[in-house]
Parts: structure tokens; C-alpha cells; sequence
């Protein structure tokens, strides 16, 4: 049944073949070319293209597709080649302007040719896999137009003698030039780069490369930068105005390589111009230059940072080394700071905070800060200097900005338990004679030192501040519980902690009898108060206020040192006194003693004392008058203590000495802790280990470690291995 019904419905083909005018095709073909070369002779508006579609489409339609296409290709042809003809004639700057308006002709012939020809161009084409209309008719014109003989060259010398004379300051037609370079990339980016980019690249490399040999031989390093720059600026400008934009890459490169990579090395060590001057007159803008160029090349920033690491290494060690620089530990680092501030500005200014740069600068300072074993000392004299007198009238801001420039110096330290130890002591001066300028800066710097180094840092430093509010209740509390205590001299005693403060040796001194009695009663005060404690007094540590009078009843009140008070005192009851009496009487040591008197009889403006022979050192034989003639435009009159700022020699070998001393502790605790972890360690991996846990406070001696490792191994903390004795062993 159902293949009855397939047989009934069949659809059979016609029995007969449907005819066509052997003539017809070469009729209508002979009407579609008359319309092309209407179209090409600009006669286009009496057309009918509703009609000529027709044509073609029913051309198509008859399996005439190949005759039409043929036709096509001759007809555009012979067209194109009457074109090229009229390119060819045209002269001098006619030549691109006649091809930029044949080209534009021939694009819009081309438009109107696929219209006509639009139903084989969907039909015909993709099945016979021809080339489709339009880019059969860029095909054709850069055949028959841009690369036959007589163009080819001609038009590729005009590009590049255009190009060659804007660069050389003339104004060309850029407008022209971007059409015609549009129509080379129009015709496929092979034509670009064949025709025009690949010959472009070359003569440019050619005209850089003796542009820049004759600039390097006349310019400065600054002005040659400034050169190379508006060059690639200009480059830049001309892919923007006219190139290919896939041309950028290439053209910078070339520029890159034949202004800035083959002359670096020369550029930046060029005598009076180069990076190291540049450096050292804050030439921000040429230096800024320097790194944006630089940074195209390979290895251009590096060759910038090496430059500047040794340069900087050179003159930091200048400055830590040159004796005359070290006289003064505050210009010292004041030094250092200028420095610092002064990279800081380049690298911000000028090599766009460029990380790389930041820690070559930070790794030049650790290295030539540490190259000066005082930069410890130093460091904390500045901060002491500012502390007592440098940051008064100054903001909080400012206070903060300083303080953090020293602990940015105080990071490069490897030795910063050297440090401690001497801001300790100067904090200690400070606090005891009332000097600091500010508690809130004080605290400040204690607080920034602990976030950097941890708790135990600064833990006895703030025992310090703790000693001083307990002090001020204590003695609150003395005179509340004496009130008959009010009209006789008044007694204000710090009590410091013995392990919290810096040693300092108990060295006795014969007081005032007045001043005696009052100490006695403070002692058995505070002894009553607090049970197990003692009392010793520092006496080389006070100050005191007297009044004096001096001839013709001029009374000034005096700002003294305790033993400068114990020596004045004596003159209540003699009017002449020898060194010899006074030694005997206060049982000063020799050398305060002499440091006392040489300050208040041989400084002008203080001379309180007169002495005999008159001379700037105090002698054995010396003896010691009031000086009725003693004036002073102030009443409260400040005599300081004959000092030196900095340690003599005997000191210093006594703080590194002691320095040495409490490493110690701290490397042992630091082995033990490594190898209670590890059980077994052999010797290099314990002295790394080791050099790192400690580097944040000093930097550990190989030869220590060794050392308090023998002692470890004597008091049974380790052992070493039977076989390996280069392994060490934990003991539990």
C-alpha cells in the first residue's frame, strides 16, 4: 500500500531540455561590459543596475558563470593597465596624488562591479572557489598597478624620501601618505610589509645609526637623551598619523636599539655629563629621561642601578671613613640623613619608586654604615642631640618625620645591640638631668624601637620612665611625711632600678653636712616603706640649684653638678682653698674633680672660682678663690660639666667589652633553642642558623659561636657525634 502511494505522488523531471540563444550569453556579456567601462569612465548614473543584475544574475543562472567571470578579469584588467599609465605619467608630487585618486576611483568601481555581480559572487564563487569581487579587484591593482615595473620602485623611493624629509624638519602632506599607506594595507598586510615596512625599517635603522654616532660625538649625555627622546616621540607620532599601528613595535625598536642600546655603556659613564654627574647636581629631569629610556632595553635599568650602587658605596664610604667627618657625630649623621633623603628624592622623582632601585639603595647604606664601628654611637649622640635641645619649637609632625629617618639608619645597623647599649646610657642622661625636649617624642622613639625589634628591646628602657613617675610619688610622699622639712634645702631623689638603668659605678662623695642629714632621712624614709631593698648614691649623676653671692652684692642663683656644689660649698668657710684641700674634703675622683674645677674657673661668662696661676688645665698646685668679679647679664646662671660628647678610648673598649659580654647569653640561648628543635645539627647549619635568629639585634662572630658552643659541650648541654664530630647532639 504505502509504496502505491510513493509511486503516485513521484515528481519526474522534464523530458525536454529548456533551449537557450547560443547568442544570448555574448549579448549579455557585451551589455555588463559596456556598464564596467561606463562605470570606470565615471558615466554610471545612466545605468539601470536593477537590469544589469538581472544580466548577470540570469547569466549565472545558465551556466554562463565562467564567461562572465573571464570577462571580469580581462575587462578590469585593460582598465587597470590604461590606469597605470596615467600614474606613471604623473610627475614629481603628482605621482601619489594621481594614484590616491585612481585608487579612490577604483574602490568605488569596485563597489558598484560587486552590486552588479553580487548573485556570483554568492553562487558562482564559493562553489568554483574562485577569488570573490572585490579582493579580485585589489589583487588585480596590486598587480597591474603597485608592482609592476615602472611603480614599484618609484613608489616605494617616494614613501621613504617623504618620510626622510619630515624627519629632517620638513612639513609633508601626511594626509596623502596616510592613503596611500591605508591602500597598502588595504591590499593585505604581505603588501605593507613587502612594499613598504620591511625597506622603512631598514633605512631608518641606517638613518639612526649615523644620527646617533654624530650626536654622541657633540652632545652632553643630558642633551643626547633629549635627542634620542623626541625621536621616538616623533616615531610614535608617525604610526599615530600614518603607519601601520602593528608598526609601532617594530619602528621603537629600531630607534631603541640604534640610539639608546648600542651607546649605553658610553652614555652613562660620559665624563662631566654622565649618570654620576647627573647624580650629583639632582638632575631629576634628565635622570627621569635616562630611566624612561633605558627601560626599553634589555638590561638597561640594571646597567642604570649598577652604576649608581657603586657610585653610591663609593661616596657613602667616603663619609664614614674620612676622620675629619668624624669629629662631629651629629654632622655625621646628619650626612648620612642628606644622603638618604636625597636618593630617596631620585628614585621618587625620577625612577618612578622602581623597587629594584629602593633596595640597591637600601643595601649600598647597610653596607658602608656598618663599615664605621662608631655609626652605633653616632646614631643615638644625634638622637640625644635632638632629644635635649634640636626639636624644640618644632611640630609633632616634623617630630615624627625625624624620628622616623633615624630608624630608617637604625634598620642598616647590624650591630643593634651596640646601639641599645649607648642610647641607654644617653636616655639615662637625659632623663636624670631633665633634659629631653619632649616625653611624647621620647616614648615615641621607644615605641617605634620596640615594633621593630620586639619586647626585650626596649623593655629596661621603659623601666626607665616607670623609675622616674615612681620617683616623683616617693618624694611627694618624703615631704608629706616631713612636713618641718619645708624651709631647710630641698631634696629631689630619682630611685632607679638597679638592672633597668646603665651600670654605672658607685662612686662616694663627702656631701654638704646641710645636705648629709637630709639624704640620711630620705634613706631611712624610703627604707621603712620598702622592706629588702638598699640604697646606694650616685653622686656623679645629681645636679643642684644654689645661690651665691658675689662682690658689690651681686646674687645669681647657680645651676651646678653635685660636685660642683660639694666645692663651692667649701668656700662658706674659707676664702682660699688648694686643690690638694679640696680633694681631701670632698674625696671627688682626680678626674671629675679636675673636669669640675677646670669648668668653673677657666670657662669665660661661668668663671665662678678665680684660680692661681691662671692657665686652661688645673694643676696639683693650684689654688682656688671665689671671683668677686663674676657678672652675668642673667640672675640663674648654668654651669655646664667640661665633656667630650664622645668617648675617649678607655670608655670605648670598656661598652664593646661589655657589649661582647652580653652577646654571649644571647648566642647560648640562641644554640640551645636551634637544637632542642633539631636534636642533631651539624656545625655550619648551627652557625647559620645561629647568624640568622640573631641578625635582627647583632651580627654573630663565627668564631664566638665556636666558642660558646665548646662551653655548651663542657656543661653538658650538647654533645658531639662518636663518629661524625663535626654533628653536634642535644643532651635533654
Amino acid at each position: 500500500m504505502s509504496n502505491q502511494k510513493k509511486r503516485n505522488f513521484q515528481i519526474e523531471a522534464f523530458k525536454h531540455r529548456v533551449v537557450v540563444d547560443p547568442k544570448y550569453a555574448d549579448k549579455t556579456w557585451k551589455v555588463l561590459e559596456h556598464a564596467i567601462h561606463e562605470i570606470y569612465n565615471h558615466n554610471a548614473s545612466g545605468l539601470s543596475f536593477e537590469e544589469l543584475y538581472r544580466n548577470a544574475y540570469n547569466m549565472v543562472l545558465h551556466k554562463f558563470g565562467e564567461k562572465l567571470y573571464s570577462g571580469l578579469v580581462t575587462t578590469m584588467t585593460s582598465h587597470l593597465k590604461e590606469i597605470s599609465k596615467s600614474i606613471e605619467a604623473a610627475q614629481g608630487g603628482m605621482f601619489l596624488e594621481e594614484m590616491n585618486r585612481k585608487w579612490t576611483d577604483h574602490n568605488k568601481a569596485l563597489q558598484m562591479i560587486r552590486d552588479i555581480l553580487m548573485y556570483m559572487d554568492r553562487t558562482y564563487i564559493p562553489s568554483t572557489q574562485k577569488t570573490p569581487v572585490h579582493e579580485l579587484g585589489l589583487n588585480l591593482w596590486r598587480d597591474n598597478i603597485i608592482r609592476s615595473s615602472k611603480i614599484q620602485t618609484r613608489l616605494l623611493n617616494t614613501l621613504l624620501e617623504l618620510v626622510l624629509r619630515e624627519r629632517t624638519g620638513e612639513v609633508i602632506d601626511r594626509g596623502l601618505m596616510r592613503n596611500i599607506i591605508k591602500m597598502l594595507m588595504d591590499l593585505g598586510p604581505s603588501v605593507y610589509q613587502e612594499d613598504f615596512e620591511n625597506p622603512f625599517l631598514e633605512v631608518s635603522a641606517e638613518f639612526y645609526r649615523g644620527e646617533s654616532q654624530k650626536f654622541i660625538e657633540c652632545c652632553d649625555c643630558g642633551d643626547y637623551l633629549k635627542k634620542a627622546e623626541r625621536r621616538l616621540n616623533e616615531e610614535l607620532d608617525r604610526v599615530t598619523h600614518y603607519l601601520d599601528a602593528r608598526s609601532e613595535a617594530k619602528i621603537t625598536n629600531v630607534v631603541e636599539k640604534e640610539m639608546i642600546a648600542n651607546h649605553m655603556l658610553r652614555l652613562v659613564h660620559m665624563d662631566n655629563s654622565g649618570l654620576v654627574n647627573m647624580l650629583l647636581d639632582d638632575k631629576y629631569e634628565d635622570l627621569g629621561r635616562m630611566y624612561n629610556l633605558f627601560r626599553r632595553v634589555s638590561n638597561g635599568l640594571s646597567t642604570i642601578r649598577e652604576v649608581m650602587t657603586s657610585h653610591l658605596r663609593e661616596t657613602g664610604k667616603q663619609l664614614v671613613t674620612d676622620p675629619e667627618r668624624l669629629k662631629d657625630p651629629v654632622e655625621f649623621v646628619q650626612r648620612l640623613l642628606d644622603e638618604k633623603d636625597k636618593y630617596d628624592s631620585i628614585i621618587r622623582l625620577s625612577f618612578s619608586n622602581d623597587k629594584t632601585f629602593l633596595n640597591a639603595l637600601n643595601s649600598s647604606f647597610e653596607f658602608f654604615i656598618n663599615l664605621n664601628n662608631r655609626s652605633p654611637e653616632f646614631i643615638s649622640l644625634f638622637v640625644d642631640d635632638k632629644l635635649r635641645k634640636g626639636l624644640k619649637g618644632v611640630s609633632e609632625e616634623d617630630v615624627e618625620i625625624i624620628l622616623d629617618k633615624v630608624m630608617m639608619l637604625f634598620r642598616y645597623l647590624q650591630e643593634k645591640d651596640v646601639f641599645e647599649k649607648y642610647y641607654k646610657q644617653h636616655l639615662a642622661k637625659r632623663l636624670l638631668s631633665g633634659k629631653t625636649v619632649s616625653d611624647d617624642a621620647e616614648r615615641s622613639l621607644i615605641v617605634k624601637l620596640k615594633t621593630e625589634c620586639g619586647y626585650q628591646f626596649t623593655s629596661k628602657l621603659e623601666g626607665m620612665f616607670t623609675d622616674m613617675k615612681t620617683s616623683q610619688d616617693t618624694i611627694q610622699g618624703f615631704y608629706a611625711s616631713h612636713p618641718e622639712l619645708g624651709d631647710g634645702p630641698t631634696l629631689t631623689v630619682q630611685v632607679l632600678t638597679t638592672g633597668s638603668w646603665p651600670t654605672q659605678p658607685s662612686v662616694t662623695c663627702n656631701l654638704p653636712s646641710e645636705m648629709s642629714a637630709l639624704c640620711e632621712k630620705f634613706r631611712s624614709y624610703y627604707l621603712g616603706t620598702h622592706t629588702g631593698r638598699r640604697l646606694s648614691w650616685q653622686t656623679n649623676m645629681g645636679t643642684a640649684d644654689i645661690k651665691a653671692s658675689f662682690g658689690k652684692g651681686q646674687k645669681h642663683e647657680l645651676n651646678v653638678s653635685t660636685y660642683q656644689m660639694c666645692v663651692l660649698m667649701l668656700f662658706n668657710n674659707a676664702e682660699r682653698l688648694s686643690y690638694k684641700e679640696i680633694e681631701q674634703a670632698t674625696e671627688i675622683p682626680a678626674v671629675d674633680l679636675k673636669r669640675c674645677l677646670q669648668s668653673m674657673a677657666c670657662v669665660k661668662g661661668k668663671n665662678v672660682l678665680r684660680k692661681e696661676p691662671m692657665s686652661k688645665d688645673i694643676g696639683e698646685d693650684d689654688a682656688f678663690f671665689v671671683n668677686d668679679k663674676f657678672t652675668s647679664k642673667l640672675y640663674k646662671v648654668k654651669i655646664g660639666t667640661v665633656v667630650a660628647q664622645k668617648e675617649s678610648e678607655p670608655e670605648k673598649q670598656e661598652t664593646r667589652q661589655r657589649v661582647e659580654e652580653d652577646r654571649k647569653p644571647q648566642i647560648e640561648a640562641a644554640i640551645v633553642r636551634i637544637m632542642k628543635s633539631r636534636r642533631a645539627l651539624d656545625h655550619n647549619n648551627i652557625i647559620s642558623e645561629v647568624t640568622k635568629q640573631l641578625q635582627s639585634r647583632f651580627l654573630a662572630n663565627p668564631t664566638e659561636i665556636k666558642k660558646r658552643i665548646e662551653s655548651l659541650i663542657e656543661r653538658d648541654f650538647l654533645e658531639r657525634d662518636s663518629i661524625d664530630r663535626k654533628l653536634y647532639r642535644y643532651l635533654a
